[in-house]
Parts: C-alpha cells; sequence; structure tokens
C-alpha cells in the first residue's frame, strides 16, 4: 500500500483540490484528479527525503485554537499601535533560542510567528538553533521569548517529538 501511495495525505488533498480548482466536478475532473492523486506522490516522493511525523491530534487542534486566539487579539493590538501615537511602537529584531529539533516542528513554529500580525520570522541561523524574529512592539524581550516558547514551541515539541522540554 506503501508503494501505491507513498503520501496518502498529499494524494487526498490533490484529489480533493483539483475539481475545486477546476470549478467542477464532472467526472472527467474528479477521473483526472484521481490520476494526479496518485502520480504526483510518486514523483515528489524523493523530494521529501525528511518525512515527519505527527503525534497528539489534540494538542494539534488545541494548538489550532490558541494560534487562531492569537492572531484574533493580535490583530486588534497591532491595529490599536498604529492607529496611535508612533511612540507606542518599538520595534525590534529578536532572536529566539529554538529548543524544537525537528525540521518540521521548526518550520511550523515560523509559520505561526508569521502568521500573527505584528511578528515576522527572518532568518533561521544555519544550525538551527536560533530563529530571528521582527517585532513590531517589544516592551519586554525576555517575556515575549517566553510566551512563544510556551504558547507554540512547547506545543510543537509535543506534537513533532513526542514531547516538550
Amino acid at each position: 500500500m506503501k508503494r501505491l501511495l507513498p503520501a496518502p495525505l498529499l494524494s487526498v488533498m490533490l484529489f480533493l483540490v483539483w475539481p475545486l480548482l477546476n470549478q467542477s466536478w464532472s467526472l472527467g475532473q474528479l477521473a483526472l484528479g484521481a490520476l494526479l492523486a496518485l502520480v504526483i506522490p510518486w514523483f515528489t516522493e524523493a523530494l521529501r527525503p525528511n518525512k515527519g511525523s505527527l503525534r497528539h491530534p489534540l494538542k494539534i487542534v488545541r494548538l489550532g485554537g490558541v494560534v487562531l486566539w492569537d492572531i484574533v487579539t493580535s490583530n486588534i493590538e497591532v491595529a490599536r499601535r498604529i492607529l496611535g501615537p508612533e511612540a507606542a511602537i518599538q520595534p525590534a529584531f529578536v532572536w529566539l533560542p529554538l529548543s524544537i529539533t525537528d525540521p518540521h516542528g521548526i518550520v511550523a513554529l515560523a509559520g505561526i510567528i508569521t502568521m500573527t500580525p505584528g511578528t515576522l520570522s527572518s532568518e533561521l541561523t544555519e544550525d538551527q538553533r536560533h530563529l530571528l524574529i521582527h517585532v513590531l512592539n517589544v516592551d519586554d524581550e525576555a517575556a515575549l521569548i517566553a510566551g512563544i516558547k510556551a504558547r507554540y514551541e512547547a506545543p510543537l515539541q509535543d506534537i513533532f517529538e513526542g514531547s516538550a522540554r
């Protein structure tokens, strides 16, 4: 089965997205989507040398809720700061030391940081031990780092590595 579907989730997503992209659920589009869902993972398997594994599905859902909440509250905070006096904004670049070692977890962390308004992942050191973040407003760098580690990095460690440190 693994040879037929080397990346089952990718195959399912391709099959579902193909008719959506073509705005047609005709039999021909479904057949073409099924063909692409089978063939594309075969050709792209060599491009994915480091396959990730997810653990703790409930923690994924909980982290998703935390991220959505933070996106909403950050939007409000960014709007308040932008519409307020310029002195209320203290932008800075901050190096975040990473405890997470799984490359998929690091990418997820960088993506979460970038999706949250007011923060942007800028650079990952070559040894993958520090992530450079641009923050729109930094009052307390240590509190910012502690918050990111507790809210995002620890759950991602559970999800990708099996246990938070």
